[in-house]
């Protein structure tokens, strides 16, 4: 049914080409950061709004840069590190946290210069985390790389920086997302093919949702007002939607091959779906749960994560340097 409705809005398109041309793009480049000096990739990324700051794991480089959104500048380096992946800034403490998959720890930076001023040890391949500010709790999924090394997720106090629990799960944790009506936390299970819910009130596993239609499923996005879980899957690829009480999979289209990262804007409806193939796939969400693939928006290959503000209506997307500097491209959202 979703598949037949979006080949009805390209039939429409087909028969009125005026009248499509004039719906906007829903992302228009509004600049590229050039980072001199830094090549490879990037994984996650985090926002300092007050600061009008960009934090940004630059995985090739084995660092965490800060840049200016002012200057457009990096104005620091945090170095030393393995391979940064997650990242969480807490403004309410100025404190930074970096998920490190080659020593397998968090580490907190705070103050002005940031400095390192702890590390939390968890297990290799520490990933992608979820902050819920309501508890002052941080979720981080490690491990899952070896039988020494269990797939978990780790619940840590950000406040007073102590792991409180690790809650086992079946394979390695990709994308995290929060409800936080209900104060639940979703976790892609990739290798297996689920998504697992903890209860943030108990601090422990609600449920686990098997996919039916899809696996390898990466990133996650949430609908907090039709509580709706956006599921970006590789194998088919697509995006699913399933209801966000009952884990009861809806509409599905298919998208660009690699999908890696995945955000919700309530403003626009919008779903944008970054794949290392070098497109960012747009859907617009309707309040039933169904899906309607607008027009995808080329990057480069391998420009597979980034990071929504909401609030500022953009989209920054990081462009590993391959062949010259890495970059960050900043897009508008319609």
């Amino acid at each position: 049914m979703v598949k037949q409705s979006v080949r009805l809005v390209l039939s429409v398109c087909l028969g009125a080409a005026s009248l499509c041309a004039q719906q906007p793009a829903p992302l228009t480049l509004e600049k590229t950061i050039t980072l001199t000096g830094v090549t490879g990739k990037f994984d996650h990324f985090a926002l300092d709004e007050a600061g009008n700051r960009l934090f940004a794991s630059a995985t090739g480089a084995g660092a965490v840069l800060v840049i200016d959104l002012v200057s457009d500048k990096v104005v620091e380096k945090l170095e030393g590190l393995g391979k940064p992946h997650g990242l969480a800034w807490i403004a309410e403490t100025g404190r930074l946290f970096v998920s490190d998959g080659t020593k397998g720890e968090l580490d907190v930076y705070a103050g002005s210069p940031l400095k390192h001023v702890q590390s939390i040890h968890l297990a290799e391949d520490a990933d992608d985390m979820i902050y819920d500010a309501a508890t002052k709790l941080l979720y981080v999924g490690f491990g899952g790389t070896n039988a020494a090394n269990p797939a978990r997720v780790a619940v840590v106090d950000a406040a007073t920086l102590r792991l409180i629990a690790t809650l086992p799960v079946a394979s390695h944790p990709e994308g995290l997302e929060f409800d936080p009506t209900t104060d639940r936390i979703f976790v892609n299970v990739a290798d297996s093919g689920q998504v697992v819910v903890i209860d943030g009130k108990t601090r422990e596993i609600a449920a686990r949702w098997s996919l039916n239609r899809c696996k390898d499923n990466t990133p996650l996005a949430f609908d907090t007002d039709k509580r709706l879980l956006l599921v970006g899957c590789r194998t088919p690829a697509e995006i699913v939607v399933l209801n966000g009480k009952t884990g009861i999979e809806g509409a599905a289209v298919s998208s660009d091959a690699g999908a890696d990262d995945l955000f919700f804007e309530l403003t626009t409806r919008h779903a944008f779906l970054i794949t290392g193939a070098g497109v960012v796939d747009t859907f617009a969400v309707l309040a039933d749960g169904s899906l309607t693939k607008l027009d995808a928006t080329q990057t480069e290959r391998g420009a597979k994560t980034g990071y929504l503000d909401e609030k500022g209506r953009r989209l920054f997307i990081g462009v590993p340097g391959i062949a010259g500097a890495s970059s960050i491209r900043v897009y508008t959202t319609k």
